[in-house]
């Protein structure tokens, strides 16, 4: 005997499944909301009251940042990476690349300051053709059996999302990886790692205090302007 197919829940309770679920996440899968530039997380008590007396460690990525800088921004805008992730002090780079999107490489900061590692490492693509092919991936997603039989509720939620993306704009990834080093010299609440996603638009910054700040990355400017100290 054939078993029927299940009914479709009532479009009042996906509706209900939708809000909450776009509720409950810190970042949701439709992003950070229109009127949300940022969004902090506080960690640890007793690190945001020692903060002051710990200095800043001095480390080989602070020594070849001048150097890093704009192989980072080359890694973003002509090759195949679409999520970056620098830790200040371990001189750690975790990259995602769109040629291999599920898994996450690990790289020393020092190396990467060399340009012949970068050509080596990260195959060339233009930004434009980079945007093109995470919209192919995701279009092909969206037609697999698996996709389609996710509950109606995340296939709206997803499905709406996809169709409102837009990439992070090239000249928000160069003014976001210039910025980095002002935000690494503050005094006691300075930078320790950040990571940087073309896909999702959002900058997580991670602080000497055990603090976390998510921002919208499209309004990267902005947020400085309310936060930097002038």
């Amino acid at each position: 005997m054939t078993e029927s197919p299940t009914a479709a829940p009532p479009s009042d309770d996906v509706e209900n499944m939708e809000e909450l679920v776009l509720k409950e996440s810190i970042i949701s899968a439709a992003g950070l909301s229109a009127d949300q530039l940022q969004i902090g997380i506080k960690g640890d008590p007793s690190l945001r009251e020692s903060a002051p007396l710990r200095p800043r460690y001095t480390s080989k990525v602070d020594e070849r940042f001048n150097e890093l800088e704009p192989n980072l921004e080359e890694l973003m805008l002509n090759r195949g990476i679409y999520r970056l992730f620098v830790g200040f002090n371990s001189g750690e780079v975790r990259t995602n690349s769109i040629f291999d999107p599920l898994r996450q490489e690990i790289h020393d900061a020092e190396k990467l300051s060399r340009r012949d590692y970068i050509d080596r490492q990260f195959p060339k693509i233009a930004y434009g053709d980079k945007i093109d092919l995470m919209r192919r991936l995701y279009a092909t997603l969206r037609e697999s059996p698996p996709y389609l039989q996710m509950p109606t509720y995340w296939r709206n939620i997803l499905n709406r999302r996809s169709g409102k993306w837009k990439p992070l704009e090239p000249e928000n990834i160069t003014h976001i990886l210039s910025t980095v080093k002002v935000l690494r010299e503050i005094q006691e609440y300075y930078l320790r790692n950040f990571t940087v996603c073309i896909v999702q638009g959002i900058v997580r910054m991670q602080f000497n205090c055990d603090g976390t700040q998510i921002i919208d990355a499209h309004n990267f400017k902005r947020f400085l302007e309310e936060n930097l100290p002038d």
